[in-house]
């Protein structure tokens, strides 16, 4: 895996189970990706190990072998990671004997993964809530399989009617992935409607009945996800009163809302993982700069909520999370342009 490559996403180690289980021998980098903390791979790495991995680390490269394959055996994760728990599990399916992968982590995403390998003819399941089991195969086969709609993608777009006052739906969204979100909504008088994979979201008649601040806190799913925490920070500028926020996973992720108080956001960053927001505020466009994909999109946010020009810079960020985001935008009326290259 090219340090070039590995170093503009942090998935990029994603392929470090799935590479030594059908391979044998993988060296991989050291992945780069999003500023909002430290994220270490350790969790990866001792997962390999657990399967019987030998591996070194040697200026910036993960050298990793399985003498013979890769064998069965408990993965025990000293806290719930949801790349790490796909890395174990790709890795497991082609290992010999059985494995068993505790706490795994519940996402929609990690049993859309099962699914697919189901598919495959892999003998994966989940047994408990946070128990995943994989009884290993000597080979996969080839699978159709459709992705599991994007729901941080589509609580974006749900937050986005929100703090525009305006009118949306949000089709291929199930609700039950947004549950935590769609609570929040409820609770700060947002007006939400759901069938089994359509969200409606009406909030034209929003400016005219305040809507209440709420305290959120990010947990592992069904929790309210870390990757929505920035959206819903902007939400929470234009509620009634003092929220405060929590943030769980990630230690700098709350850095970004210093570019949100130059638009006029009244907040105030406690420490890595708290912070107080007052409102509601009135936005006004400013100059500001996205440090990662989800603060990005939560900028473009503000900007539609915000009175005037807003100026956009890093915008390559959003663009490899969000496909064609400004362009959903144009299509729901917002007003957007690139006016030069990340901007």
């Amino acid at each position: 895996m090219p340090l070039e490559a590995a170093a503009k996403m942090r998935a990029s180690f994603i392929l470090l189970g799935p590479l030594l289980t059908r391979f044998g021998r993988v060296i991989i980098s050291n992945p780069g990706g999003d500023r909002i903390g430290r994220r270490p791979v350790n969790l990866h790495v001792d997962a390999m190990r657990a399967l019987g991995a030998e591996i070194e680390y040697r200026n910036g490269y993960y050298f990793a072998k399985a003498p013979g394959r890769l064998r069965g055996g408990r993965v025990t994760f000293p806290q719930i990671t949801v790349m790490g728990t796909e890395n174990a599990m790709l890795a497991a399916t082609l290992a010999v004997g059985h494995t068993v992968i505790e706490p795994a982590a519940q996402e929609p995403e990690i049993d859309d993964l099962i699914a697919f390998l189901q598919d495959m003819g892999a003998q994966v399941e989940r047994t408990a809530p946070s128990r995943i089991e994989v009884e290993g195969r000597r080979r996969l086969r080839g699978a159709q399989h459709a992705v599991v709609s994007d729901r941080i993608e589509a609580g974006t777009f749900v937050i986005a009617a929100a703090v525009t006052h305006g009118h949306i739906t949000v089709a291929d969204a199930p609700c039950d992935h947004l549950s935590a979100l769609l609570g929040i909504m409820s609770d700060v008088g947002v007006s939400v409607s759901c069938s089994r994979s359509t969200i409606e979201v009406d909030a034209i008649g929003a400016d005219l009945s305040p809507l209440k601040g709420r305290d959120i806190e990010t947990q592992p799913y069904p929790g309210l996800a870390t990757d929505l925490q920035p959206p819903a920070c902007v939400l929470l500028t234009q509620t009634e009163g003092t929220s405060h926020v929590t943030e769980t996973v990630f230690e700098d992720r709350l850095e970004w809302l210093g570019e949100l108080r130059r638009m006029g956001a009244q907040i105030e960053i406690v420490d890595q993982h708290h912070a107080t927001i007052r409102g509601p505020t009135r936005l006004h466009g400013a100059n500001v700069e996205i440090g990662d994909l989800r603060a990005g999109a939560s900028l473009i946010l503000a900007a539609l909520a915000a009175e005037g020009v807003t100026t956009i810079r890093g915008a390559h960020h959003v663009h490899r999370g969000y496909e064609k985001i400004d362009r959903k935008f144009l299509e729901l009326g917002a007003r957007i342009e690139r006016t030069a290259e990340g901007t």
